[in-house]
C-alpha cells in the first residue's frame, strides 16, 4: 500500500472532494428544527455510488443513523464518526454570503456548517471512498457513523448507537473542527447538576416575617457554590505534559488573565435560575440549573462530597440536587498506535509537529473513550464563524484532512 501515490490521487482529485463538500453545504439540515433528510438521501447516493455498503438505522422516524463499512470485518475497526446537522444560520442580514452558498472564494469554502462539521465529514467520506473505488484490500475494516442530531446533544446519534449495540470498534475519529496542527486527545465531564429548593408561600408584604423564600434562600446559597472553582485533578506526568500545552493553547485563543485555570479546575457556570409565581407572593419553589465542569485527574464524586458539604454547613433544608451527563473527564494517551500514526502523517505531509491537546469543551468523542476506544479529534476549521456568521473553511486544509484520513486508515488497517 502506497501512502505517498494515495495522497497524490487524493490531491489530483481534489475537484471532486471539494465538490461533495460543497454540495452538502448547499443542502440545510439546521437542527433545530432537525430535519436531516434531504443530506441523508444525498449521502446515500453516495455511497451507492462508490459501491460501499451501508445501512440507515433510525432511533426516531425523523432521526436516521448511517453506518458504512469498507474491508475486512474480521480485522481491526476504525470509525470515522461525523454529524450532518448543522446549528441555524441565524440572521441572514449579518451574512456576508449566501449561509448555503457552498460557494469556493480565495482559497475558503464558504456557507453553514464548512468548519462544523461538513468538510471533516466530506473529508472522512472521500478517503472511504478511494479505499473502496480502488478495491484496496484491507486487514481491518473502515466504520462510517454519520449521525443526525449533535447539534441538539447526540440522543438520537452517536450515545443511541452505542446504548443499542451497533457500535464496536479499536479506533475512532471524530472528524469535529480542529484545525490542521492540533488533535484533540481529551476532554472535560460535563456534570449537569439542578438544585430545586422549597418555600413557604405567603402574601408578598409580609416578607421576610411570614413565609419562607425559596428564591432567598437560593440567592444565598448559589454563591457558596463558587468554592467548587478551587478544585482540580491529580495527573500523571503524560497528562501534565498535555496539560501545559493545553493551557497555552487555550490562552492564546482567549487572552485572559487565569482563563487557563479552567483547564485543570472544576468550572461552575449558572446557567438558569428561576422561581417563585408572582412578584406579590412569596416564592415556594426556586431552581438553579448550572454547568458543572470536571477536570481530568479527578471525578464528579469529588465534587457532589463538596456540594454535600456546602449544604449541611449552610443549614440548608428542603433542597435537593440532582446529576445529569459525565461525572469525569476522557482521554487517550498520546503514545497510542491512533496518536503516533496521526503525529507521523502530518510530519510527512504537511512538515508539521501536531499539538495534541485537551478540548475545553465536549463533543461525541466522549462516547467512544467511555467505550474504550481510544478516540482523536481532528477535522478542517476556520474558528471564526463556528456557531456564529461568515462561516468558512480552508480548502487546502480540507484536502490535507482527507489526506490524514487516508493515512489513518493505511497505518492502522493496511
Amino acid at each position: 500500500m502506497d501512502k505517498k501515490k494515495i495522497w497524490q490521487d487524493i490531491a489530483d482529485q481534489q475537484d471532486q472532494l471539494m465538490k461533495l463538500c460543497s454540495e452538502m453545504i448547499q443542502i440545510p439540515s439546521e437542527n433545530p428544527p432537525g430535519n436531516v433528510e434531504e443530506i441523508t438521501a444525498y449521502l446515500e447516493r453516495f455511497l451507492t455510488q462508490h459501491h460501499i455498503e451501508y445501512q440507515v438505522i433510525r432511533a426516531t422516524p425523523e432521526c436516521p443513523n448511517i453506518i458504512a463499512r469498507y474491508g475486512n470485518p474480521n480485522g481491526k475497526k476504525l470509525i470515522f464518526n461525523g454529524h450532518c446537522d448543522v446549528v441555524p444560520a441565524g440572521d441572514l442580514e449579518k451574512w456576508e454570503f449566501p449561509p448555503y452558498c457552498g460557494e469556493i472564494r480565495n482559497g475558503k469554502i464558504l456557507g453553514r456548517g464548512t468548519s462544523d462539521m461538513k468538510c471533516g465529514l466530506g473529508a472522512s467520506l472521500f478517503a472511504m471512498a478511494y479505499f473502496a473505488d480502488h478495491q484496496i484490500p484491507l486487514a481491518g475494516e473502515i466504520v462510517m457513523t454519520i449521525v443526525p442530531d449533535e447539534e441538539t446533544g447526540g440522543f438520537h446519534g452517536t450515545q443511541w448507537l452505542f446504548d443499542h449495540n451497533y457500535m464496536k470498534g479499536d479506533w475512532a475519529v471524530v472528524a469535529e473542527p480542529t484545525g490542521h496542527d492540533n488533535i484533540e486527545v481529551g476532554q472535560r465531564g460535563s456534570m449537569r447538576t439542578l438544585i430545586e429548593i422549597e418555600g413557604t408561600p405567603a402574601h408578598g408584604s409580609l416578607a421576610p416575617y411570614v413565609g419562607d423564600s425559596a428564591v432567598e434562600r437560593m440567592m444565598e446559597f448559589l454563591p457558596k457554590l463558587k468554592e467548587l472553582r478551587k478544585l482540580h485533578g491529580t495527573l500523571d506526568e503524560e497528562m501534565q505534559q498535555v496539560m501545559e500545552v493545553s493551557k497555552q493553547k487555550l490562552k492564546a485563543v482567549h487572552p485572559i488573565e487565569g482563563i487557563e485555570n479552567s483547564m485543570d479546575h472544576v468550572s461552575v457556570n449558572f446557567g438558569i435560575v428561576n422561581g417563585g409565581i408572582k412578584s406579590n407572593m412569596v416564592a415556594d419553589y426556586a431552581k438553579a440549573e448550572l454547568d458543572i465542569r470536571i477536570p481530568l485527574g479527578m471525578t464528579g464524586d469529588t465534587v457532589k462530597a463538596e456540594i454535600d458539604r456546602i449544604i449541611k454547613e449552610s443549614g440548608i433544608e428542603k433542597i435537593k440536587v440532582s446529576y445529569m451527563g459525565a461525572d469525569r473527564g476522557n482521554y487517550v494517551s498520546i503514545h497510542d498506535p491512533i496518536c503516533r500514526s496521526v503525529s507521523q502523517n502530518a510530519k510527512e505531509l504537511m512538515g508539521i509537529d501536531l499539538i495534541m491537546a485537551y478540548q475545553w469543551a465536549s463533543s461525541d468523542a466522549r462516547y467512544f473513550r467511555e467505550h474504550g476506544i481510544s478516540t482523536i479529534q481532528y477535522g478542517p476549521s476556520d474558528t471564526k464563524g463556528i456557531h456564529s456568521y461568515n462561516e468558512t473553511a480552508t480548502v487546502s486544509d480540507v484536502i490535507n484532512a482527507s489526506k490524514m484520513y487516508a493515512g489513518l486508515i493505511c497505518d492502522l488497517l493496511g
